[in-house]
């Protein structure tokens, strides 16, 4: 990938020079020539390139912290709390407990 890059930017350069050096051309529309046609194309190539491996990056680091975790609650250390309700389930209701029958629609 990175022969592709190399490449792109030599040929860009190459570009450039010639804007530079032309009789119309100047220092400016060279310059413009460079980061347009060559760096900001091969920066989003390199970053949408590089996508797969941070996203693999990113599980691995989940899964080793998942791992430490489980590792530090089967130790039975008691550092490691879990937060309340995180179970994601309704919570108990507390007027079945009161005695409080629920509200019904009338008939």
């Amino acid at each position: 990938m990175y022969l592709i890059v190399i490449a792109w930017i030599y040929v860009v350069l190459m570009m450039s020079v010639a804007e530079a050096t032309n009789s119309t051309g100047t220092l400016l529309g060279a310059l413009i020539t460079f980061v347009l046609y060559g760096l900001v194309p091969v920066a989003l190539v390199i970053y949408l390139m590089g996508a797969p491996a941070r996203s693999k990056a990113i599980k691995k680091r989940e899964a080793d912290e998942r791992a430490r975790r489980s590792a530090a609650e089967s130790a039975g250390s008691g550092a490691a709390s879990v937060q309340p309700d995180a179970g994601g389930h309704a919570p108990g209701s507390s007027e079945a407990a009161a005695g409080v029958a629920p509200v019904r629609k009338e008939p």
